[in-house]
């Protein structure tokens, strides 16, 4: 006989998360398996999880200690509904470089999302552009047909293109998987380089100290995948270097992490140990100096500024450059300031 109890209890389990173990899945704690798996969540929250009845295997709860076997079905049952990660429109101000029927082309500033999930459900630049194409009967926002074509992260700022057609989408999808884009980035890197240019290669994975930063392990470690990311030194200030960064590959956090790897973190990036005092002066007045570099521009100092692709329907090349954000501005003008003060000296 069915407990009653027990039917109303799984009425108000609702399931926000399910995955398959790979078939090659060695046996290994689920605590453990799903930290791996789930970069934002961390071992302690995911125990806790388990203890409360919320982490099932094969439709039955399980602790934390039970083992994954291949096949196993894992599914995150929580007493509230999974919030509604519908996108809305929403009246927030969009600097459209470019615009016909197939794409446009917006210059994101720093701060803003681009798109919702972990914790952004709303403000973000997926909201913005909905407004901005709200009257347009064929842009569905919520279809991933259409949309943004590629993303940048919400502290950088710069260029990104959205397709308003599946064809578009389809066909700027391609010249992104093979290459054939331009894009370059400016950044301001913490010390000196001794060479004017340079080539960095190294696969771009999970960082298993910090699942919300990126690392880099050797090409052939099968860790990762695969990133090359080339610079070149466009200006120097001494304890900073301003570079232009032209990537191969699209990774997670790809400039960020490789410029960390070679020993030149970007400037003010927290996340990767930019607010940091890591090369100049221990005084008091340099400290200060640089106190106020970090306020600023208190994000990492990243900008998309060019943008080169072939249009899905035309065939032309469409090449786009835009201008640093004022708070990065600001920032070169004070270290060019700072340097040239320094040569006085």
């Amino acid at each position: 006989m069915t407990n009653d109890f027990e039917e109303q209890e799984e009425e108000l389990l609702y399931e926000h998360f399910r995955m398959e173990v790979d078939k090659g899945q060695v046996p290994i704690r689920i605590d453990k398996y799903l930290v791996e798996h789930q970069p934002h969540s961390s071992r302690n929250r995911i125990q806790q999880a388990a203890d409360a009845g919320f982490i099932h295997v094969n439709d039955k709860p399980v602790k934390s200690n039970y083992k994954v076997r291949p096949g196993d079905v894992i599914t995150l049952m929580l007493d509230r509904p999974h919030y509604d990660t519908t996108i809305e429109p929403e009246d927030i101000p969009l600097e459209v470089v470019y615009e016909d029927d197939d794409l446009m082309v917006i210059n994101k500033p720093a701060g803003m999302v681009v798109h919702p999930g972990c914790g952004n459900f709303n403000g973000t630049l997926v909201n913005a552009i909905a407004w901005h194409l709200k009257d347009l009967a064929s842009y569905d926002p919520n279809d991933p047909e259409v949309g943004l074509v590629h993303r940048i992260d919400k502290d950088t700022s710069g260029l990104l293109v959205v397709a308003k057609t599946p064809d578009a989408k389809t066909s700027l999808g391609k010249q992104f998987f093979n290459k054939t884009t331009h894009r370059s980035y400016n950044a301001l890197v913490w010390g000196n380089f001794v060479e004017d240019e340079g080539r960095i290669e190294g696969n771009i994975g999970r960082d298993p100290k910090d699942r919300l930063r990126m690392a880099v392990f050797p090409p052939d470690s099968e860790i990762g995948k695969p990133a090359v990311t080339h610079y070149k030194v466009l200006e120097r200030y001494g304890y900073v270097t301003l570079v232009e960064c032209i990537l191969e590959t699209g990774r997670t956090h790809q400039i960020r992490a490789h410029m960390k790897h070679i020993g030149h973190p970007l400037f003010a990036d927290e996340r990767y140990g930019g607010t940091e005092l890591l090369r100049g002066e221990r005084t008091a007045s340099y400290k200060a100096y640089i106190q106020n570099c970090f306020k600023l521009c208190p994000r990492q100092v990243l900008h998309a500024k060019t943008l080169g692709f072939v249009h899905p329907t035309t065939g032309k090349q469409m090449d786009f450059t835009s201008e640093w954000p004022d708070d990065m501005k600001a920032l070169i003008d004070k270290w060019r300031n700072y340097i040239k003060f320094k040569d006085t000296e």
